[in-house]
């Protein structure tokens, strides 16, 4: 008897002992296998939940540009932040929309300053969660720039390494774990750390927003946060997008600089970026997702033109695929809430 070990012909493959057919559908046949052969999973717990924070007391204001966020009152942050940890949410990152600005941001570094408040509320109810504050003066300042204004209309970097210090260490004494520098000024995580340590907080980290950016996808933010430059733009300090070699070079800086967690921003066109900083540095490496990159999924699944859910899952997928063990995502809450039903 010959045994005959030709595949059959319309598949084209052939089995023998050196050979056998390569069937990858096998592992896709059922959702139990799927789901057992994952190679990258998404938990709650790696996600953090941005929250614009303004004044008064019950207040929730919508965005217009970002379904389903808005801006909070102190009070409604810290309740939004325990439904957050009762979902499982790693973290929150904190915004401000100040009463008042002025030239050199004050509101950000005082003591009474709506972040600061907010952070104080939050860590009173004692949650399961990691408390992130955005370092940054834009929110704060009248000319909506990341630092006081030089004379030659420039945003001076050395005078805002100090105001940017003093924001750090006001955020840290209200309850901040995490301090997140964004405003891209050369030397602020080594300009922080040290007024961290010298102030008492040698256990608050720092998670620099090494890769950032001058990118379309911040607008919505821009609304949201009222933080539009009242002239100019932000691409003499933040990143030229093509720029790619430079990216690794300024997470190399922050690194030696003293930062504990690198960030890239925005995640889905940075997504070489973040797996380049995975394959290059042994910190953790985290993602924002921006509003532009949520914007476009959420008002494309309010027309019915794709399941939100689905690309929504998809992308955040994408962006911990590429490395990335911390996201930054304003859908964190509904991710979270997805996972648990899939439990």
């Amino acid at each position: 008897m010959t045994l005959d070990l030709e595949a059959p012909a319309s598949t084209g493959l052939t089995a023998s002992a050196e050979s056998r057919p390569v069937r990858p559908r096998r592992l896709r046949r059922t959702p139990a296998l799927r789901a057992l052969v994952r190679e990258t999973r998404l938990h709650p717990s790696m996600l953090v939940a941005p929250l614009f924070v303004q004044p008064g007391i019950g207040r929730r204001d919508p965005i217009g540009s970002m379904p389903g966020q808005a801006r909070l009152s102190a009070d409604l942050a810290a309740k939004e932040a325990a439904r957050l940890a009762e979902l499982g949410v790693g973290g929150v990152i904190l915004f401000g929309l100040p009463e008042s600005k002025d030239p050199l941001g004050s509101e950000a570094s005082t003591e009474g300053g709506i972040v600061q408040d907010a952070f104080r509320r939050i860590r009173a109810l004692e949650l399961p969660l990691v408390t992130i504050a955005d370092t940054c003066l834009c929110e704060y300042t009248d000319h909506g720039h990341c630092g006081p204004i030089a004379a030659d209309g420039s945003v001076d970097n050395d005078a805002a390494l100090v105001r940017l210090a003093e924001t750090a260490v006001a955020q840290a004494r209200a309850g901040a774990d995490i301090v997140a520098p964004s405003a891209m000024m050369d030397g602020q995580v080594a300009a922080i750390r040290a007024a961290l340590d010298a102030e008492g907080f040698g256990q608050t980290a720092i998670m620099a927003y090494a890769s950032k950016h001058a990118s379309a996808f911040y607008g919505p933010f821009r609304e949201a946060a009222d933080s539009a430059p009242a002239f100019g733009d932000r691409r003499g300090y933040q990143m030229d997008p093509a720029n790619g070699r430079e990216a690794m070079r300024e997470m190399a800086l922050d690194v030696a600089e003293g930062a504990d967690i690198l960030l890239v921003k925005p995640a889905l066109p940075g997504l070489d970026l973040i797996a380049a900083a995975r394959d290059r540095f042994d910190l953790p490496i985290a993602a924002y997702q921006v509003s532009g990159e949520f914007a476009m999924i959420a008002a494309a699944a309010e027309r019915g033109w794709l399941d939100g859910r689905r690309a929504m899952t998809e992308a955040v997928t994408g962006i911990v695929r590429a490395g990335a063990g911390i996201v930054i995502t304003y859908a964190a809450a509904d991710l979270a809430t997805w996972l648990r039903d899939e439990r």
